[in-house]
This record gives structure tokens, C-alpha cells and sequence, in this order.
């Protein structure tokens, strides 16, 4: 029956449902502000949105957070996790632990390239296998720690 009365119905004939259907305004004593509201919020499906990259308080998002939003962090849990003047190194780039200890274990550091790690597995698994050193088995332990340390860093995307 209209926007107000969801749940009601008419009972019409085909004919009269065209009819009905060619003359029904859902809009009808809509002011044009109400509309385009309507029509604003009928883009995102009515649901609430936020702009992306914009500082929202004290949360940690991307972008500057201003200086009295931390006075007025009266518990101490204001924590940035992305304000620039944060990181002294904001060009480099920053490995989990796990991927620094793979790092490590090919004798690289967090600098490297993915073709200089390509070059120092390569290596090092020609020195420690096992057909290099005529059967000893002695590096054995040494070349599976080089295997997993060259998976993870695929796993994590730097090879």
C-alpha cells in the first residue's frame, strides 16, 4: 500500500496493478532533502560508512592524530600504530621475527633484495648439500635449516 504501511496490500487485477504501478510515487510527500538523503543512503544500503585513510581518534588509524587527542588520553592506552613521526626508518621496511630469523639464517639482513636472497640460497645449498660434500651427512641439519628458512621467506612474499 505505500512506504508508511509495509505489510499492507492491495488485491488488484493485472490491469489494475499496471495502472496502479504507473502512478505510485514512493517519494510522495517526501521533501526533495528527505529524498536525496534516501537516495544518498540507498547507495551504500543504508548502512553507516567512514571516509578510508582518515584519522578517527585515538584507534590507530592511518594519518596525523592530533596532540590533544593524546593529553586526553587519561589511562595511557593511546598507542599509534601508524603515526609517521613514530618510526625513524619510515622508508624501510619492517620483517615479523620469524621472517628476520629466516633472514639470519641465510646471513642476510632486512635490506635485501629478493634477487640477492635467490643468490645466497642458491649458494648455500651448493655448499651444503650432501652430493657436494661427497655423502657427509655432518651439514645435513645445516641445509634443512636453509630449506625452511628460503619457504618462509617465500611465504612471506619477499623471494
Amino acid at each position: 500500500m505505500g512506504r508508511l504501511r509495509e505489510g499492507q496490500y492491495f488485491c488488484f487485477c493485472l490491469e489494475h496493478v499496471r495502472e496502479y504501478n504507473n502512478s505510485y510515487n514512493y517519494f510522495n510527500g517526501m521533501s526533495d532533502e528527505a529524498v536525496a538523503r534516501y537516495l544518498k543512503d540507498a547507495t551504500v544500503g543504508h548502512r553507516p560508512t567512514w571516509s578510508m585513510g582518515v584519522a578517527r581518534g585515538l584507534h590507530g588509524f592511518r594519518g596525523e592524530v592530533a596532540k590533544d587527542q593524546v593529553e586526553r588520553d587519561a589511562i595511557g592506552a593511546y598507542r599509534p600504530r601508524y603515526h609517521k613521526a613514530s618510526s625513524p626508518q619510515a622508508g624501510t621496511p619492517r620483517y615479523s621475527p620469524v621472517t628476520m630469523r629466516a633472514l639470519d639464517s641465510l646471513g642476510l639482513d632486512g635490506e635485501a633484495s629478493a634477487e640477492a636472497i635467490k643468490t645466497r640460497y642458491k649458494g648455500l645449498v651448493k655448499k651444503h648439500h650432501p652430493d657436494a660434500n661427497g655423502g657427509d651427512r655432518s651439514c645435513e641439519e645445516k641445509l634443512r635449516e636453509i630449506i625452511h628458512a628460503y619457504k618462509t621467506l617465500r611465504a612471506a612474499r619477499l623471494v
